[in-house]
């Protein structure tokens, strides 16, 4: 059995995103991932094969899609994304850290 807390080890300064594997499986995966004015690469897009669910515990961030819909998220904001559906992070809070938790599923 693995015991941890979601806040522990969250650094004051966080020159890069941060990313940790919390569960993985044949079947699910699941991540925390630490931001803070980190974005997506301006080139490309996310386009995975399993689906993805996200929370934003704390912090704000704003996912863009292909079509050109923008979803902002603050604490306790959740979205699904469907396998394949094209999408990047576009902006996170500069001046806080945003935390993540991402579950991908088939």
């Amino acid at each position: 059995m693995n015991h941890s807390n979601i806040f522990d080890s969250i650094p004051e300064n966080l020159k890069d995103e941060k990313f940790e594997e919390i569960v993985n499986s044949p079947t699910v995966r699941i991540e925390r991932i630490l931001s803070k004015g980190h974005r997506s690469p301006a080139a490309g897009w996310y386009d995975q094969d399993e689906n993805e669910w996200v929370m934003v515990i704390s912090g704000h961030a704003t996912i863009e899609f292909e079509d050109g819909n923008f979803v902002k998220l603050s604490r306790g904001d959740h979205l699904n994304i469907p396998a394949h559906r094209k999408h990047k992070v576009s902006w996170t809070d500069p001046s806080q850290i945003t935390l993540w938790l991402v579950v991908f599923y088939g």
